[in-house]
């Protein structure tokens, strides 16, 4: 079994580490990942300007670019022959509810599924107050999960989102399937005076809640479950097409 790793925190990276530890013993493991940290990058593909390559050992690579430019090079470029899966993570934080839509963790694994490959992406969820991080637990979550898709493969256009809660092993009560759920953050925009006498915004709130939902992500991570979401490539709404055709004007 030939595996693709890549994540948006950088190829230095604790969980890019523990991921490859974990999966190294089962199959063939390439790394292509960021040379920096690329968190919030979304879906973008470095277009307009060059991308270099650093060799970081056998089959691993760092690149000047996003995620996913590096599961596109990895596809199409680094790898001898296409990978049977690629896997994003393991990210610094939690992925939840419409984190997906800036996630470069996610966006990696989006990549590898609209070129046709199996994908997952993976996030270890942990809270400000949290002294350690329980890498492990979501690298063992993450085997746990490769070999279910071994059996029961996805369906096209479908990638898997993973999260996992911040804690020991023999804490972490199983894994459950979940429907993305409503995660909300404070708004803010900080505003500062740049040592040129120039205005600059930072903007990004913290965490405010999670929905209601209590078979959603958010909360289930938070109840000490690891969560596995499907997730489709593919965005047309097809209750809405169907409600527009009824009124735009025919063929």
């Amino acid at each position: 079994m030939r595996v693709l790793l890549t994540n948006d925190d950088g190829i230095d990276a604790p969980g890019l580490a523990a991921l490859a530890d974990q999966l190294a013993p089962h199959a063939e493991v390439w790394t292509v990942a960021p040379q920096h940290e690329r968190s919030a990058m979304s879906h973008s593909l470095t277009m307009h300007k060059p991308l270099r390559l650093q060799s970081r050992g056998e089959r691993r690579f760092a690149v000047s670019g996003t995620p996913a430019d590096c599961v596109y090079l990895g596809l199409h470029h680094l790898l001898p022959a296409p990978p049977d899966l690629v896997v994003s993570g393991i990210n610094h934080g939690g992925n939840l509810g419409a984190d997906v839509h800036y996630s470069g963790t996610v966006a990696g694994a989006r990549e590898a599924c609209l070129h046709g490959v199996p994908a997952v992406a993976v996030s270890l969820y942990y809270l400000p107050a949290d002294q350690e991080m329980f890498w492990a637990t979501a690298a063992v979550t993450t085997a746990r999960v490769v070999k279910a898709l071994a059996v029961r493969p996805l369906p096209p256009q479908v990638f898997l989102n993973v999260n996992v809660p911040n804690v020991p092993l023999e804490k972490l009560r199983g894994i459950r399937a979940a429907r993305l759920g409503d995660r909300l953050y404070h708004p803010r925009v900080d505003e500062r005076i740049d040592p040129r006498g120039r205005p600059y915004v930072w903007i990004g709130g913290p965490h405010a809640a999670f929905g209601d939902a209590e078979d959603a992500d958010g909360r289930l991570v938070v109840a000490g479950w690891a969560t596995a979401t499907p997730l489709s490539a593919v965005l047309t709404d097809e209750a809405a097409l169907s409600d527009l055709r009824s009124w735009t004007d025919p063929q």
